[in-house]
């Protein structure tokens, strides 16, 4: 094959861009360094035309790299000044991403009234990224690499042209053409050869910074002031490591700013950001978020007063906005607190930018150059009496996590108390190429567990199971196990170290959150605390932590069931209080779902209660109980979810344990559960102890009265329950309150039935079955293993009629029994005394009763009115005289007021403000 020559013209910028003017007591002297660009097995004759038309050649080497200096005989030498007169400045791409955003930065370097300044500048947005798709493109033979180049020339004429003008335009563009013709060649030749050199690929890409730095710099002078730029591969040195990563060599870096400054002194310098040079000279770039790192050295070597990076946001969040919502922009953070935050994978800075500033104490400062009047987040050493504005939360600052990773845990007797096991594994693992996130080992030794990406975890098990092949064989290691799907929640704070609690108060709302923790880290200096969760519980769990350290809302996504008298009246008082509670008490109630016996409203973000019945009509779906619990159940980025059952339905009480397990909480005025089998109770009881699951159902017995409640306070408190009884029936209530003089008992029943007080049919009223329940509920709540079938009950239907064929018919023939419940009244009367329906828990007899009573007048059963329940209890502290309990024990308001009680208790329980 026949050798190739390519001439390749000088590129302009390579020179220092403050060396070109001319004057008769300069001279230039351009000293050459090159690097190897193997061409596959062809040699290639590349000519490299020096800056003053002078040819070099070499058979296998590119010339790409030239370091010019000027040489002012006659000058006074210029001292660098360092210190407080100097503030940095980073813009990203984004800042400069247009010739607006451009101009923009400009005014903001013109107002800083530092004395001095220096800026450091990333490539236009998009810009690197499309520098190194022209040499994938090249090095693929893709010849549209041509009209990606034509692109790239384009975006950067068209912004000088809306920026410059006059001189400044002519030779930006000069540069700019030629720039483009040299890659061009260098393009054609790596297309040729079919392959590319990480340094040769490093001078490519960093062709975006110098384009970006020398347009903000003619900018400033159009504005009247001085300045110049600054390419920082004659001034930045750094040594590549073997981890993707380079370290700055801070002594020669100084050697070259002091020469660089003696030759370009000004006051307001803008810097290439992203490429520096090796001690060879040879072009290279800081890697990943390089821009940054270039403003950290140069605030390090300048011994600035600040480095302010602007960015697209506010400052640094506690939590990433976009999975929180309510996350808040921290005033101030430590140096390790952002160093821990940003290793764990939040939008802050890389580890290494914080480096160079630490050294000095140097402050680093966020900001948003979309929003100026944002303050920002100040990075710098903690305050010995930090006073941020922000109280609790200090104690933990932030929260981050990182996705896809896989948990790997070596396990086995044999590993316990032998030196070495720990070396062997890391080092199998460090052999694949895996970078190990978090490490957890027991202090038993009988096993160690750690972190890596989900993408590594295949090759470092088999290199584990092929390290360890004697030993697992052997016995001395039972297994290799990989836990796949999991994320890293991290919670970081430098104040957790001298703070008993925070620990606690972290696992709490997790759990809270019914989220299962894989494995947890902590070091010794409790900078951090982290944990391993499943992946899909992640979102949930980060704003479940969030909430409860800075008391954000507590969001519960809900599903109601059964929108009948009482469901659409708790909707209704939802809807009423739904702003005063997101603003007052910090809790969002959303209602995902809402399911009657043949439709089902769904959701995804929350229902809008001013119109569910008309949206049900529009976008209702079949009824169908286990999608509609998974539906409002899977929305990750709720923590929390509670179905409400307003039915009285057996067989979506049946679910109960089922949707508790799976970590929904369940409230419910639907006496069904708690007054069925006495086993399933029992087990539902179990359940709901042993876990963080909430189970509440208050309004079971008394509507919205305090009875359960009550009953569980003496209980706790100590006191020992002798009997309860009470007035259970708000129905039964009205009719024996109102069955007084002449009065005939069908008259008072039609009377509630028309009033709503009872059912639809009386007869479910009537019967005693309803406060059975509520007497089985109680006693139970009261330690008795009773069933329903244990309690007797005196049933008020006539035993003819219990088997009427409808509600009608039976109020029909009702009147025709009048004579017996009409003599049961005139006896009580003639003894001074009221009838009335109760039920009653004898806890010392362990028995239950329902049946209508005689009191006396001035009994407290015998002073109720209108629907009212009262129940006593009588206790070893309240013996003589019974704790009384007495309000409006039915209607829709009072249950549904009772329901809602409940699920602002479940938000308390959860971290809502109590």
């Amino acid at each position: 094959m026949p050798s190739l020559s390519v001439a390749i013209s000088h590129s302009p910028h390579i020179l220092s861009p403050n060396s070109l003017a001319r004057d008769t007591k300069t001279k230039k002297i351009c000293q050459y360094r090159s690097f190897f660009l193997p061409l596959r097995s062809s040699i290639f004759r590349m000519g490299f035309v020096s800056c003053r038309g002078s040819k070099e050649t070499s058979n296998t080497r590119i010339f790409t790299s030239v370091t010019d200096v000027l040489l002012d005989e006659s000058a006074e030498k210029v001292q660098l000044p360092k210190g407080d007169t100097w503030s940095v400045h980073k813009f990203g791409g984004t800042c400069v991403a247009s010739s607006e955003r451009i101009k923009n930065v400009a005014d903001i370097i013109v107002e800083d009234d530092s004395e001095r300044k220096l800026v450091v500048v990333s490539a236009m947005s998009k810009v690197t990224d499309m520098m190194y798709d022209l040499i994938e493109k090249a090095q693929s033979r893709d010849d549209s690499y041509v009209s990606a180049l034509d692109a790239v020339l384009e975006k950067h004429r068209s912004v000088a042209l809306d920026l410059l003008d006059g001189d400044e335009l002519g030779s930006f563009l000069s540069q700019l053409h030629d720039d483009i013709s040299n890659l061009k060649a260098m393009l054609r030749a790596i297309y040729i050869a079919g392959h590319v050199t990480e340094s040769f690929m490093d001078f490519v890409v960093g062709h975006g910074e110098l384009w970006s730095a020398q347009m903000l710099s003619s900018v400033i002078r159009k504005k009247g002031m001085d300045s110049k730029w600054m390419d920082t591969r004659e001034v930045l040195i750094v040594n590549p490591t073997g981890a993707n990563q380079v370290d700055p060599d801070y002594l020669e870096s100084e050697k070259r700013l002091e020469k660089w400054y003696h030759q370009n002194p000004s006051k307001i310098i803008i810097a290439t950001g992203f490429i520096a040079s090796t001690p060879q000279n040879i072009p290279t770039t800081l890697k990943r978020d390089g821009s940054d790192f270039s403003a950290a050295i140069m605030g390090a070597l300048f011994r600035a007063r600040q480095v302010t990076i602007w960015t697209d946001v506010d400052g640094v969040y506690s939590a990433d906005p976009r999975k929180v919502s309510e996350a808040v922009v921290l005033q101030t953070l430590s140096y390790q607190e952002a160093w821990e935050m940003s290793y764990f994978g939040a939008n802050v800075l890389h580890p290494r930018t914080i480096i160079p500033v630490m050294r000095y104490n140097i402050p680093i400062k966020i900001r948003n150059i979309f929003n100026l009047s944002s303050p920002g987040t100040k990075i710098c050493h903690p305050m010995v009496n930090e006073e941020d504005g922000q109280s609790v939360e200090s104690l933990v600052k932030g929260f981050a996590t990182i996705d896809n990773l896989a948990l790997v845990n070596v396990e086995g007797t044999g590993m316990a108390g032998v030196p070495g096991t720990a070396h062997a594994i890391f080092g199998a693992v460090k052999d694949v190429g895996a970078n190990v996130i978090m490490i957890s080992q027991a202090s038993s030794e009988h096993s160690v567990c750690f972190a890596v990406p989900e993408k590594e975890v295949k090759a470092v098990a088999e290199a584990l199971k092929s390290r360890f092949r004697q030993a697992l064989d052997a016995g001395r290691l039972s297994q290799v196990a990989v836990i796949p799907d999991c994320s890293i929640l991290a919670a970081v704070g430098q104040k957790m170290a001298s703070t008993p609690g925070v620990s606690a108060s972290l696992f709490n709302a997790l759990a809270k959150a019914n989220i299962n923790v894989r494995a947890i880290a902590q070091g010794c200096s409790e900078y951090n605390i982290t944990v391993v969760v499943k992946r899909e519980d992640c979102i949930k769990a980060l704003k479940a932590v969030h909430s409860r350290f800075y008391l954000s809302r507590t969001t519960i996504a809900m599903g109601i069931i059964g929108p009948g008298l009482i469901g659409s009246t708790l909707l209704e008082q939802l809807r009423d209080q739904a702003a005063v509670l997101k603003e007052e008490f910090n809790i969002d109630l959303r209602v995902m779902g809402i399911i009657g016996s043949r439709t089902m409203l769904l959701s995804d973000v929350g229902i809008e209660l001013s119109s569910w019945r008309e949206l049900q009509k529009e976008k209702g779906e079949v009824a169908d109980l286990e999608n509609f619990a998974q539906h409002v159940h899977r929305n990750h980025l709720i923590p929390n979810t509670v179905l409400v059952d307003c039915t009285a339905d057996s067989i979506v009480a049946s679910h109960y344990y089922d949707w508790l397990r799976k970590g929904i909480h369940v409230i419910t005025p639907n006496k069904k559960a708690n007054s069925g089998p006495l086993d399933q109770y029992l087990k539902l009881r179990a359940l709901q102890r042993r876990s963080y699951t909430h189970y509440f159902y208050e309004a079971t017995v008394g509507a919205g009265l305090p009875i359960i409640s009550t009953l569980r306070g003496l209980l706790e408190t100590g006191d020992k329950i002798l009997r309860i009884e009470g007035i259970f029936s708000g129905t039964l209530s009205y009719i024996f309150n109102n069955f007084i003089g002449k009065r005939a008992f069908s008259e008072v029943v039609a009377e509630a039935k028309q009033a709503g007080y009872t059912e639809p049919d009386p007869r479910d009223d009537l019967s005693g079955t309803d406060v059975a329940r509520k007497v089985i509920i109680l006693a139970r709540e009261s330690g008795l293993r009773l069933e329903l079938s244990d309690i007797p009950i005196e049933n008020l239907v006539p035993e003819p009629l219990r088997a009427s064929a409808s509600a009608e018919e039976f109020m029909q023939k009702l009147p025709q029994f009048d004579q017996d419940m009409a003599k049961n009244q005139q006896d009580a009367e003639d003894a001074g005394e009221v009838l009335r329906y109760v039920g009653v828990v004898d806890v010392v007899n362990v028995k239950g009763v329902v049946e209508l009573r005689r009191y006396k007048k001035d009994h407290p059963f015998a002073q109720l009115s209108g629907s009212d329940n009262i129940i006593a209890f009588t206790t070893t502290r309240y013996k003589n005289q019974p704790l009384i309990v007495r309000g409006p024990g039915a209607g829709a308001e009072v249950t549904a007021g009772g329901v809602f009680s409940d699920i602002l208790q479940l938000a308390s329980y959860l971290g809502a403000p109590s």
